[in-house]
């Protein structure tokens, strides 16, 4: 069971992190306008976040996928990095 979300499925990958990114978005306040691609990449890039994070602090083992929960707060994270880079418009 290696890979991303525990599948090596590409289907499932971009369809959890279609819906791991929907919810980054809900618990992440304010304005997070973004098409579906980008709500893709946000999902997979806060499970891969939270992956590394938890095989750091010693909650994963290597090569075990990171939780759902863990992948929505990862999530969270990448969009407030985003957001504390890109600035007011």
């Amino acid at each position: 069971m290696n890979g991303l979300f525990g599948s090596t499925s590409w289907l499932y990958i971009i369809l959890v992190g279609f819906f791991v990114g929907l919810l980054g978005r809900f618990f992440m306040p304010g304005n997070n306008r973004m098409g579906c691609l980008l709500t893709i990449v946000l999902g997979i890039i806060g499970a891969l976040l939270a992956g590394w994070f938890g095989q750091y602090m010693g909650w994963y083992a290597p090569g075990e996928p990171a939780g759902f929960l863990g992948a929505v707060l990862g999530a969270v994270v990448v969009l407030a990095i985003l957001r504390l880079f890109s600035g007011r418009r």
